[in-house]
């Protein structure tokens, strides 16, 4: 946000701004809806139980915004958002429709596969998941055919509304909007998703104008696909359906965030609704074009608090650049944050473990929340009426300001010293793919994991106790390398042919390396939710990064002294550890993402000093932080490959660098991976039926690749023959030489009992690939 002082630093208030809020948390500050729903799962909690968990974690959000002028309804989900609204849009797959059970079974059968009840053998394909634009939030993707038919299912969010209204909240409906989500979904054939617009916009305006009977005043319609590049016929299509919803009888509050509207700006700030959200964080300098264009009756709501991150708001400046903004606009201003706060933890007051100093600077959802609350009382009673609470976010934004944790005079040297040399690899891989076939001696479709095996409750129990100093340091060392041994004999057993340790050590695939490295600092609940019931814990990226000593070499350097078998060095690299932190705002992330890249390229290079032949470098957030719009992918992509390439290339020829993604759709950034020039890639493939792999029909990808065959994001266990299926799709493309075997993502989320099967069936697809190959010759 451009944030310049005004001029006029003008003390008097200015009446009516509103306050409220795009959406809340919904896991619960102690993630009571992951457990709730996972024991639902289990068969430990009936449905009744669930909803009444659901019920009172809506009441508790509800209860943490009182005092806004409006809450949302309907952000809260057991799930998914976008699934909850192809429910209510009555746009099931077929696969699920006519099948025994509730709403509620159906529902996690799109989501997962399988609900509560279902047996292995009872079981569905599980709905495709993405990303939430450029967020780690994953949504269940919306399906679409020439049979898609929607009819409105509205009893989910109206039950919402009456449990707000009943505890005394001015409730405003938070919906998808119809473009948005007809451009986030994909056809499972020929169908032009736009074509169905006019079937999908008598259901939308169907259920505003059910609202509206309901005594509804106003309707959050979520539309971030206008930050977007938009295609004509697109743009035409938002024209299109808000003129056919703007005589529904509510108030319409077209909600923008992530981005700046730019092209689109015209287009948003001309269509017939009351009000427009802009995000204000990214898109400030639009506002006094936007104010420009409304008519004199629309409302203009400002997200002016950051959503998507937990540093503090400069208030004092904020209000230098607001105040005016308020005085022009007055009542028709509503203030905000820049999107919904799901993708921030819900309260830094249980933060207590938390250094004191750190924490002054940081604010999550509640906090966040009270930001608002001191400025919409500067705006309305002026500032002497906050003026305690201004001086206190000011001393602690001069203490993060001058403190000296944050720079480190050698970590920036390091980074002003790189040259293009350290992202060179000492050869082209075709010459290292002699050098390792040699070295490896590897069988055709080998197969392999991605890395982690599952998190027992066992060694969840044991990391719990050592963290608080119940289990001295040696016993937990031993009890880990137990858990290593008892993975590797598994896999053994199956019969891999290049093996992993497991990571029984780490609670998180990035939490884990933030807390070895210096300038990171961690919170004890600060759980955000990635997608249904996985939560992640982001570390929060303060200072200048460097890596005081080696990080996983002991862990690798014992599982490979178990066997004889090539073991994987498992690592997560700079980018990914970037996207998926909280990171600081007071310097370019390329800039915090050349430290990271330094600091793991040391980690590599002191695996491969311990005689660790293939190093996993997994950078599964690559696409995640893409910018929206294509103009600005180049300088993304410049400094986010170098940085893998920097991290990955201080390695001999005969080290084969391995990388993994998942749940991104990086086909139109193919060029960019192909860059990377790891010699094996491992990507998401089987839930969208190898789909990704529609790329390499015309780009000749070069180096070795792994399309996941095993959907691990589900309980359900893939056949050998479905798993030969995808393989041989994927041989149609890529040059079978070429190709591994291995699941699409980490295990640590699945049990064992699941897992062994579902392996044993991978290892006998890659021998039947195997078969086959030699009989053709």
């Amino acid at each position: 946000m451009s944030l310049q002082p005004s001029n006029n630093n003008s003390l008097q208030p200015t009446p009516k701004s509103r306050l409220h809020n795009l959406g809340f948390p919904r896991i619960g500050a102690h993630r009571e809806l992951k457990f709730a729903v996972e024991a639902f799962w289990k068969g430990e909690q009936n449905e009744a139980d669930l909803l009444a968990t659901a019920a009172e974690l809506r009441k508790q959000n509800w209860q943490r915004q009182a005092g806004l002028d409006w809450v949302p309804v309907g952000d809260f989900s057991l799930y998914d958002q976008v699934l909850d609204l192809s429910f209510t849009l009555g746009n099931l797959p077929a696969r699920v429709q006519g099948l025994e059970g509730s709403e509620l079974d159906q529902y996690f059968r799109v989501a997962r596969g399988r609900s509560a009840n279902d047996s292995a053998c009872n079981c569905v394909h599980a709905g495709e998941m993405t990303k939430w634009f450029d967020t780690n939030y994953h949504y269940i993707v919306p399906e679409f055919s020439a049979e898609t038919r929607f009819s409105l299912n509205p009893n989910r969010l109206l039950a919402q509304i009456e449990e707000a209204r009943a505890q005394g909240h001015n409730a405003k409906p938070v919906l998808v909007g119809p473009i948005t989500y007809l451009l986030i979904g994909k056809a499972k054939d020929e169908t032009d998703p736009l074509s169905l617009l006019a079937q999908l916009l008598p259901v939308y305006a169907e259920l505003l104008k059910l609202l509206a009977d309901k005594g509804i005043e106003w309707v959050q319609i979520d539309e971030p696909a206008l930050v977007t590049e938009l295609e004509p016929q697109w743009q035409a299509a938002f024209r299109t359906a808000y003129a056919t919803l703007s005589d529904s009888g509510v108030k319409l509050l077209l909600t923008t965030y992530f981005g700046q509207l730019r092209d689109n700006l015209e287009l948003a700030a001309s269509l017939p609704v009351a009000g427009l959200h802009l995000d204000a964080i990214n898109a400030g300098d639009e506002v006094a074009a936007v104010i420009e264009q409304l008519n004199a009756d629309q409302v203009l709501s400002l997200g002016v608090v950051n959503g998507r991150n937990i540093w503090k708001t400069d208030l004092s400046t904020l209000l230098d650049w607001l105040e005016p903004v308020a005085r022009q606009l007055g009542e028709r201003l509503w203030i905000a944050p820049s999107c919904s706060l799901l993708h921030v933890p819900v309260d830094l007051n249980n933060e207590q473990a938390l250094d004191a100093e750190i924490r002054s600077w940081l604010a999550f959802a509640e906090q966040k929340l009270d930001e608002l609350r001191v400025i919409h009382s500067a705006l309305n009673a002026g500032r002497g009426s906050v003026a305690a609470e201004l001086a206190e976010n000011l001393a602690a934004l001069n203490s993060r300001r001058t403190s000296p944790r944050v720079h480190n005079p050698r970590v920036q040297k390091a980074v002003a010293a790189i040259d293009a040399g350290l992202g060179q690899r000492q050869s082209t891989y075709p010459q290292r793919a002699a050098v390792q076939r040699d070295q490896l001696n590897l069988p055709l479709y080998p197969t392999t994991t991605i890395g982690s095996f599952p998190q027992t409750p066992e060694i969840r129990k044991a990391r719990l106790a050592f963290k608080k100093g119940e289990l001295k340091a040696a016993d937990y060392e031993t009890r880990m390398k137990q858990e290593i041994k008892f993975a590797v004999r598994q896999q053994e057993t199956l019969g891999l042919d290049v093996l992993v340790h497991g990571e029984a050590e780490r609670n998180d695939m990035v939490e884990y390396f933030g807390e070895q490295l210096d300038g990171y600092a961690f919170s004890q609940f600060g759980w955000v939710q990635s997608y249904g019931s996985r939560c992640v814990k982001p570390p929060i990226l303060f200072g200048d990064i460097s890596r005081p000593q080696a990080m996983t070499v002991n862990w690798t350097r014992y599982a490979q002294s178990l066997t004889d078998l090539p073991m994987k060095g498992m690592l997560t690299g700079p980018v990914t550890i970037l996207n998926w932190s909280f990171v600081r705002d007071d310097q370019p992330r390329s800039v915090s993402c050349y430290q990271l890249a330094l600091a793991i390229r040391a980690e590599v290079q002191d695996l491969e000093r311990a005689g660790i032949d293939i190093i996993q470098i997994d950078e599964a957030a690559l696409r995640e932080g893409l910018p929206l719009r294509r103009g600005q992918w180049a300088e993304y992509l410049n400094w986010a490959v170098e940085a893998f390439r920097i991290t990955a290339n201080g390695v001999a020829d005969g080290t084969q660098i391995h990388t993994h993604m998942c749940y991104s759709e990086f086909n139109d950034i193919i060029e960019a991976i192909a860059h990377m020039d790891a010699d094996v890639i491992t990507i998401e493939t089987s839930r969208s039926d190898m789909e990704l792999l529609d790329v390499f029909d015309e780009f000749r990808y070069p180096n070795e690749i792994g399309p996941g065959v095993y959907d691990i994001h589900s309980p359900n266990i893939p056949s050998v023959e479905q798993m030969v299926k995808l393989m041989r799709l994927a041989a149609e493309r890529i040059p079978a030489e070429r190709l591994w075997v291995n699941p699409d993502c980490g295990l640590k989320t699945r049990q064992w009992s699941e897992v062994i099967p579902a392996l044993q069936n991978m290892v006998d697809a890659a021998k039947a690939l195997r078969e086959d190959k030699a009989a053709a010759a």
